[in-house]
């Protein structure tokens, strides 16, 4: 789907697009998510960038916390809800470095964090997006 933006989209635009994304990725990864929450902020904060040490907030696209499957366990409290962290100035930043559909940035920045979290090389990330 290409949409035409004559305004950066708004932290609610870009967190609809992400929502329709991450209905569009593939079965194979999507049945590891379960019911990720999306959350769309303009930068990471100061204690992720610290903690990814990071050079610039621009550095980060996305990023995804939460536990990983094989680390779940049925006995385990879960205090907090597995997330996917999406940076939207760094998002449109490299949207319009690449001159690429909004939508598909999105929806790859959704596979890798998430591909990542689970383990997958770079090589099973790009089959998915393939998909």
């Amino acid at each position: 789907m290409t949409t035409r933006h004559t305004t950066p989209p708004t932290l609610a635009e870009l967190h609809q697009i992400a929502t329709a994304e991450l209905a569009r990725i593939p079965e194979t990864l999507r049945r590891h998510v379960g019911s990720v929450v999306i959350s769309v902020e303009d930068f990471p904060d100061e204690d992720t960038e610290d903690e990814m040490d990071l050079e610039s907030p621009f550095d980060l696209l996305g990023l995804y916390r939460g536990v990983a499957l094989p680390f779940q366990s049925v006995l385990d409290v879960r205090t907090s809800p597995d997330m996917i962290f999406l940076y939207r100035r760094p998002i449109l930043d490299y949207w319009c470095e690449t001159a690429l559909d909004l939508h598909a940035v999105v929806r790859h920045v959704l596979i890798h964090e998430i591909g990542h979290h689970f383990g997958f090389s770079d090589d099973d990330m790009d089959r998915i997006e393939r998909e």
